[in-house]
């Protein structure tokens, strides 16, 4: 009996925001392509895109090999993976309909494994669905074998282009297309255009999320690398957090956070919530404040005036046996670098502090090291940066608490 595969991915430029799938069916001897299938399907979240892609695979795979065919299926979406293999709570109920649905499928088939994949084995489903969406985003609807159809008139995609720049999608989500093919689809635009469209490729989407409250903040001390607990008040913040970051419009795909434990404790508030484990980056912790650690800003200045003038006049000066913010500022932009690398296309929990939050902010606005004295980040505060792999990041939101209130 032939035996199948489905890789199956999507993605959202926003997350959520304009998104698409992709899925293609190969035979699992000799890893022929046997089915491909996309779509762009509106404005939506990656999560719902990763479920549409694997629904359209279990699909093709029964138009293919029909009932009871043996499949096999892997997918770069832990959250999908782990999900349909029964290992994790469906805990968003917008994603509850879409799980039940695969389900169904799945049940008609014979799937022997859900397995996750790193991003880049899974590079022909991910192409799949950004040949959709770029497609979309031209006015054209997906097919495959190197053609696409007018989804309207030519003299439509102008306006149409500028509505995408301006942030407001107004494209209808096309008909998905399924074709049995060995070529690779490819969307081709021939309507002339303006020349602007949305930034290149799905957004890698970090969000940066400040610990809770510490008695170190409480008294507004020096706190660096000293181990603080969060206090009641600081639980009850990671829980207001968290509470915000399950529900829609948040579909997060993994959760970073700096090894010191008032940033741990409320990413486990998250990942209490969203059933997503907690993965420790050492390069995320705070500043290193030396021998200025527990002191008020007072009397630092008073024990320490000429050292803090100079903290304050260059990013390459440090506290007396600390960390001079130039030291952060490298550490914080390979913590970024690896962490967009990794988790490209996914919206990624950063939990952090003042520090490293503010040095991710400045690098995406392309601010100079002045700018960290001109931000104010307030606790369990959450802020939004879009990333693109055209290089293109965008600050979407920033000390955002409306959660505390």
């Amino acid at each position: 009996m032939t035996s199948y595969v489905i890789e199956a991915d999507g993605g959202s430029r926003g997350n959520p925001g304009p998104a698409g799938y992709g899925a293609v069916v190969k035979d699992a001897t000799g890893g022929q392509v046997l089915a491909e299938a996309a779509e762009a399907i509106g404005v939506t979240t990656n999560n719902v895109a990763e479920y549409r892609g694997l629904i359209a695979g279990l699909r093709a795979v029964l138009d293919v090999g029909g009932e009871g065919a043996s499949v096999a299926v892997r997918m770069d979406s832990k959250l999908v993976v782990e999900q349909m293999a029964g290992r994790w709570k469906i805990k968003n109920e917008g994603l509850r309909p879409l799980a039940l649905e695969a389900g169904q499928l799945a049940r008609r088939l014979r799937v022997t494994e859900w397995t996750w994949i790193p991003r880049h084995l899974n590079s022909h489903a991910d192409r799949l669905a950004n040949e959709a969406m770029d497609a979309a985003a031209k006015g054209l609807h997906w097919k495959a074998g190197g053609s696409t159809d007018s989804a309207t008139p030519p003299a439509l995609v102008e306006q149409t282009d500028l509505l995408d720049v301006a942030g407001v999608s107004e494209v209808s989500a096309p008909a998905a297309s399924v074709a049995t093919t060995q070529q690779r689809a490819k969307a081709t635009v021939t309507a002339k255009g303006t020349g602007w469209a949305p930034p290149a490729r799905v957004a890698t989407s970090l969000l940066l999320l400040r610990h809770g409250e510490t008695p170190l903040s409480v008294e507004r001390r020096f706190s660096g690398l000293g181990d603080a607990e969060l206090t009641p008040n600081g639980l009850a913040q990671a829980s207001a957090a968290a509470a915000r970051l399950s529900r829609e419009p948040y579909e997060i795909d993994v959760i970073v956070s700096s090894p010191l434990r008032r940033a741990v404790q409320t990413a486990e508030a998250v990942a209490h919530r969203t059933g997503l484990p907690v993965l420790v980056d050492e390069e995320l912790r705070e500043a290193d404040f030396g021998a200025w650690e527990g002191h008020t800003f007072t009397e630092v200045q008073r024990r320490w005036p000429g050292e803090l003038a100079a903290w304050f006049a260059d990013p390459d000066a440090a506290p007396p046996d600390g960390e001079s913010f130039g030291v952060v500022a490298r550490r914080v932009q390979r913590a970024g670098e690896r962490l967009l690398d990794q988790y490209e296309g996914r919206t990624i929990l950063a939990v952090s502090h003042v520090t490293p939050i503010k040095m991710l902010l400045r690098f995406a606005l392309m601010a100079p090291p002045e700018a960290l004295y001109r931000m104010h980040l307030d606790l369990a505060c959450l802020s939004l940066i879009e990333h693109y792999s055209d290089g293109q990041s965008v600050v979407k939101s920033f000390n955002d608490t409306s959660h505390l209130h």
